[in-house]
């Protein structure tokens, strides 16, 4: 583990400043969805400082913690993550492939929650890895969310992993289009159909009883009438070979690796730190709760990324 360094009066001072006009109260709407944690120590702050500055080619993951700062729930958080405060559970890929009502079901919560889930804007933590990218830090960033929240800062250096919900594509001849035009297609179909969300899930997602859904319609490819589907990898599906050799790819040309917002419970995106692990690069995670990389990480920080990462100076 990288041990905390003592830090002179004067840095300390100057941490401690930083951590008081970067700390958000817990009131702001923005963490409803952000599990309670204590504020960065100054000698935590060091701990990751110390992480950076000694990466020349930095490999970043990102996952559903970094974006519950803008509002977006996950699924595992402790107390308010999906499932803390509901039996529900995503839909899986096979279901969603073979039934249609499993797909008209998927769609009409879909298109109740899109226009929240699309205005969702980047936070600090976002902003920040974007301007690490900038100055030469950030060698590439991988994120395990589909909400574009890192795209929408910026990063120009990013893989989705498990894509974007921002695209729509047809499982038949492969057409794509945005999200945004399907839905106004939605709209056409539906002008009388309104449904309340009964809650919030992640992705994008609300919640509604079948009876809401009952008469919802949805559209097919206009080019060949196949099943449209989001450009996400749901749960049951897997991620393409091309794009897990890629990410090996830019994960061989770096030197060390920071997960920041996941638990890494994921097989797609723990396989990297695994990777990681064998090439013998130091990780660092910034996660509040456990993950499955605690027990062979350089560095394990129980900490907002939101409130720590513009604290750190990426020379």
């Amino acid at each position: 583990m990288f041990s905390a360094r003592r830090l002179s009066g004067d840095r300390r001072a100057i941490r401690l400043h930083h951590l008081r006009h970067h700390s958000v109260s817990r009131s702001s709407p923005n963490l409803a969805f952000v599990p309670a944690c204590l504020p960065p120590d100054p000698a935590e702050v060091e701990e990751l400082q110390h992480f950076v500055s000694s990466s020349k080619k930095l490999f970043v993951m990102t996952g559903a913690g970094i974006s519950t700062e803008s509002g977006i729930p996950d699924y595992r958080s402790e107390g308010v993550g999906l499932y803390a405060r509901t039996d529900r559970r995503p839909i899986q890929h096979a279901e969603f492939v073979r039934s249609a009502s499993a797909r008209q079901r998927y769609w009409a919560r879909n298109f109740v929650g899109w226009p929240q889930f699309s205005s969702h804007q980047p936070n600090t933590a976002h902003l920040v890895l974007r301007d690490w990218e900038k100055l030469g830090k950030l060698h590439w960033l991988v994120t395990q969310n589909v909400d574009a929240l890192h795209t929408k800062a910026g990063s120009r250096r990013v893989t989705e992993l498990h894509g974007c919900t921002h695209r729509v594509f047809c499982l038949g001849c492969g057409d794509q289009t945005l999200r945004s035009e399907l839905q106004e297609h939605f709209e056409a179909l539906n002008p009388a159909w309104k449904a309340e969300a009964l809650g919030v899930a992640p992705d994008g997602d609300v919640f509604l009883t079948d009876e809401q859904v009952r008469n919802f319609q949805v559209p097919a490819c206009s080019k060949c009438g196949g099943i449209l589907k989001p450009d996400v990898t749901f749960f049951g599906d897997t991620v393409s070979r091309e794009k897990v050799d890629f990410v090996h790819q830019r994960l061989a040309e770096s030197d060390s690796m920071l997960v920041a917002g996941s638990s890494m419970q994921v097989y797609s995106g723990y396989r990297f730190a695994l990777a990681a692990q064998e090439k013998q690069l130091p990780i660092a995670i910034l996660n509040i709760g456990p993950t499955r990389l605690d027990h062979f990480a350089s560095l394990k920080l129980n900490l907002r990324c939101g409130e720590l990462l513009p604290l750190i100076v990426a020379h």
